[in-house]
């Protein structure tokens, strides 16, 4: 009879999954946004294509931050621990999706509130990277042998 695997690489596992899902649908809300609304509300212009480009420049500000927040939680994760990392960035993503929900925009206050936006976004895409490798790694470490590529796969899949 085939042993069954413990309860611990399929949690880790299914954290992974679930924490990238939910990150991920974050930045899937501000690309709905910024195809949408973000154009108008933060670079108005008589040019409805340059706002929207401008709203999907602000877009791939969190994908460049990425990488800086792997380094970051990578390094992190090592000193308090990955568990810990993984929490911080969830937190990061909620605060940041919230803040820029209540982000004023660029008729209340003028350039400050695209110049917040691009911070926002830079915050948001860090969270990102930190969680993602932190995800995989976790997983991986908990995944029993000969399958830890399968258990760290999970993470992907959100």
């Amino acid at each position: 009879m085939k042993p069954t695997a413990s309860p611990q690489p399929r949690r880790a596992a299914a954290a992974a999954f679930i924490g990238t899902m939910i990150e991920w649908y974050d930045f899937y809300i501000y690309a709905t946004a910024a195809a949408l609304v973000f154009g108008a509300l933060f670079f108005p212009s008589d040019n409805s294509l340059f706002s929207t480009m401008a709203a999907f420049g602000t877009f791939a500000v969190g994908f460049f931050a990425r990488p800086l927040g792997g380094i970051v939680f990578g390094h992190v994760g090592d000193r308090i621990g990955r568990k810990k990392s993984l929490v911080i960035t969830l937190l990061m993503m909620g605060i940041v999706t919230v803040g820029i929900g209540l982000l004023p925009t660029y008729a209340q206050i003028g350039a400050t509130a695209p110049v917040l936006l691009i911070l926002l976004r830079i915050v948001q895409g860090i969270a990102v990277g930190g969680e993602w490798g932190g995800a995989v790694l976790m997983a991986g470490e908990h995944a029993p042998k000969g399958r830890r590529n399968f258990f760290a796969s999970f993470a992907q899949l959100g």
